[in-house]
């Protein structure tokens, strides 16, 4: 049995494989449901006695056939002292009601998990009969109903080998899967016939950062093959038995596409990997209204009877799981897209998703098994957005409109939530008088707990109603929780904003630094590489994501020739003061740039306002010089609701050899400044108005405060940095292969200060072509 393939995996993960059943019903799916778990958990082991265990490690590892070896794992609640025979205890909480689990004397699930301890438990001590008890527990009122049974070691052990048997299918097409993918992995070359400047360093030490177990920051500017030379090593780590996932987390859709870009190339090369996207809910759900309920989706209804067919039969067929290839399994095995693509997920040997599968508590992957969990590397693209996606992550914040509508809707009808909605929206009325006029903001960094505590009490009285309360009522529970959430992780790091807009007020749980939450998020992974064209400086965002001592940098230098590139700058002050005697000067600017060689051209600005000020003005302009309509530039011009299908039109219009130049209006850190690539003549000439500075506002003063109390240069870390990046993405967009040319035009005078020179890249310092380039001596 040596050389038997082991499959490893919890006692749960067997059971819910083998006994999946029912339908899907977000109603019944708390976002606090593994917390309020914990408390009923807690509350039964405190009762019990003094030789009493819990919490009890068992494994047990069950051959099976010539070809499997199952090691089996997990925690079993209690173990209690008896004078006849050991008892298992398994703990069930539930916030739904207990009719079917007293009418059915407990679920079969449940009882299979539980029966799998005893059996386990049995066979370790020698034991010939066991006694399992199953205890039920509701979250909301404490009832407890519990079910006692008692088996044979035989009987156990007929029960736990029929399990094996329904699961061993599976295994056997992981196992049939995984020798094809580890020698399609040895013989697979790196899919280009050099590597690039920078890319052997870069494969180089993702793979030495995973070989160690160690985190690795890198700074890959753009050009380098940031995609390719992350995967490629990684996937190679996997054929080495180093790794037996992947998750390649990203900010935005485009970047997702290029990983399966990446993996189409190396599939052509032979290699043969299971690699899921996961597209949001919204997205690919199928039906117009998402909602999952069985009464309103056929595809959430009985989704649990279909989809381990649907599993084996995507698995057995294709490799590459991408949007149209997992939407199209679902229709054909009527199972919703979104929770088939995360069921696959804990299967495939790569994901492609968003950061929140993995740093987002609410979201990320809970059935991870701790053994795939070491064994799993990391590679976050676009890494320079963790730190404010991780701030949102980790803050929760409650607004008074809501709670106005909720007790209005509950008045009459379920007086216990009206009070609760009342008292909330009472507290916030209060807090809108203390303010007072001319105070519309307040920052403190006291935990609010009389709101807290009303916080708590409106999700106990609402959580029994969650199946009638509808979308609104349901939004608004979830976010109390998120905010329950951010409270209980409240310390230091944190930061309370209070916001009064009219009429309505509200409140925030800021998280001001979110490196140690994401670090523990982290943990329990072999590796994780952050990589960016913009991790810059490395220092800071080491900083910001929790770095540690042991972790490895690598910064590269940019594989173009600043003799690609023409740079200019024009210091023309667009500071908020100074706006308005800016749009014509800049629409001067980009005229002359844009008349200088027919082509493409994008131009960011700092926000949509400026944008359409500077557009108007531009336009003006050319109407004033008397220009024929078949000799002005076309002009596009982004707007905040474009659909994803207007998003790829904008891009498309970006075609070679046209007869107009053409002028695409966006702005930096939206989705055409980042992740976008037109190579060639697509794209000449970049123009980026100001220095990408955030918006002045609360949380960022928040953010000022906080890092300067710390002794670090606080506007350089809220404001300056952040911006910075935006401007280094957007200019990015230019030079993506080593035959491009184009023109970056720089329009701000603080591109001449020190502090934001500094942050420029080399190669851009020396390209500066204009009569200010000896600035920058």
């Amino acid at each position: 049995m040596s050389n038997s393939y082991v499959v490893s995996l919890s006692v749960r993960q067997l059971v819910e494989y083998v006994f999946s059943s029912g339908s899907i019903d977000a109603r019944l799916q708390s976002a606090d449901a593994m917390l309020d778990g914990t408390k009923a958990h807690q509350r039964i082991q405190s009762e019990y006695g003094e030789h009493d265990q819990k919490e009890v490690y068992l494994k047990a590892d069950i051959p099976w056939g010539d070809d499997l070896r199952f090691a089996i794992d997990g925690r079993c609640d209690g173990l209690l002292a008896s004078d006849n025979v050991p008892m298992i205890d398994e703990i069930k909480s539930t916030r739904g009601d207990l009719a079917r689990v007293k009418e059915e004397g407990g679920l079969p699930v449940h009882w299979a998990q539980a029966w799998f301890y005893a059996y386990m438990y049995a066979r370790d001590h020698g034991v010939r009969r066991m006694s399992v008890q199953m205890t039920y527990v509701h979250t909301v009122t404490d009832e407890t109903v519990r079910f006692v049974r008692e088996a044979s070691f035989e009987e156990l052990e007929s029960d736990i080998l029929g399990m094996i048997e329904r699961y061993a299918p599976y295994a056997l097409l992981r196992k049939e899967h995984e020798q094809s993918r580890d020698e399609s992995i040895r013989e697979l070359d790196f899919p280009f016939r050099a590597y690039r400047a920078g890319q052997r360093k870069l494969a180089g030490a993702v793979y030495k950062s995973i070989e160690e177990g160690v985190s690795l920051f890198a700074r890959a500017p753009t050009g380098i093959g940031k995609t390719i030379s992350t995967t490629f090593p990684a996937i190679k780590a996997i054929g080495q038995g180093l790794l037996q996932r992947i998750y390649y987390l990203t900010a935005r859709t485009t970047t997702r596409a290029a990983a399966e870009d990446a993996l189409r190339l190396m599939e052509a090369q032979g290699l043969r990997l299971h690699a899921v996207t996961i597209t949001a809910k919204d997205k690919i759900c199928f039906q117009e209204e998402t909602r999952c309920e069985k009464e309103h989706c056929p595809y959430a209804d009985g989704y649990y009877d279909r989809i381990n067919e649907a599993i084996m039969d995507i698995l057995r067929e294709e490799t590459l799981l991408t949007r149209p290839v997992i939407e199209q399994y679902a229709r054909k095995h009527l199972v919703c897209p979104f929770e088939y693509s995360l069921d696959l997920a804990y299967a495939a040997d790569m994901v492609i998703c968003d950061y929140n599968y993995v740093f987002d508590p609410r979201i990320s992957f809970k059935r991870l098994h701790g053994e795939v969990k070491k064994r799993t590397a990391l590679l976050v693209d676009e890494a320079h957005h963790l730190p404010d996606r991780g701030r949102e992550m980790f803050s929760g914040s409650l607004a008074k409109a809501p709670f106005l509508a909720m007790q209005r809707e509950m008045k009459g009808k379920h007086p216990g939530a009206y009070s609760a909605a009342k008292a909330v929206n009472d507290y916030f009325i209060a807090r809108r008088k203390l303010l007072g006029d001319g105070k519309p903001s307040a920052m403190e960094q006291e935990r609010p707990d009389e709101l807290i505590a009303l916080a708590e009490r409106f999700a106990e009285e609402l959580e029994p109603l969650l199946e009638d309360i509808g979308a609104e009522g349901l939004d608004l529970y979830f976010q109390t929780q998120q905010f329950l959430r951010a409270a209980k992780l409240y310390d230091v790091r944190y930061a309370t904003l209070t916001e009064v807009i009219r009429n309505d007020v509200s409140m925030k749980l800021y998280c001001l630094d979110p490196s140690e939450l994401l670090k523990g998020m982290r943990k329990g992974y072999r590796s994780a590489v952050y990589f960016s064209a913009t991790l810059t400086p490395l220092g800071y965002y080491m900083d910001m994501l929790g770095g540690a001592e042991e972790d490895y940098t690598i910064s590269l230098a940019s594989p173009f020739d600043s003799g690609q590139l023409d740079v200019s700058v024009y210091p023309v002050s667009t500071r908020y003061q100074h706006r308005g005697e800016s749009y014509a000067p800049i629409a001067g600017i980009v005229h002359r740039t844009v008349m200088s060689r027919r082509g493409n051209y994008f131009v960011f600005f700092p926000s949509y306002a400026y944008m359409n000020a500077v557009y108007e003005a531009y336009i003006e302009l050319m109407e004033r010089e008397g220009l024929p309509p078949e000799e002005r530039p076309s002009v596009q011009v982004q707007r905040s609701d474009m659909t994803e299908e207007e998003r790829d039109g904008f891009l498309e219009a970006f075609q070679p050899d046209g007869a107009r130049s053409l002028v695409g209006f966006a702005v930096m850190g939206g989705v055409f400044s980042e992740g976008v690539d037109l190579p060639g003549e697509r794209l000449i000439g970049v123009v980026v108005v100001g220095v990408g500075m955030p918006q002045l506002g609360l949380e960022r003063d928040a953010l000022r405060a906080y890092y300067q109390e710390r002794g670090n240069r606080g506007f350089h870390y809220a404001y300056v940095i952040p911006g910075m990046n935006k401007v280094l993405q957007a200019g990015g967009r230019l030079i993506r292969s080593e035959t491009d040319e184009g023109r970056l035009v720089l329009i701000d005078d603080r591109y001449l200060e020190p502090d934001y020179r500094r942050l420029l890249p080399e190669e851009w310092l020396q390209a500066v072509k204009n009569t200010y380039s000896e600035l920058y001596d």
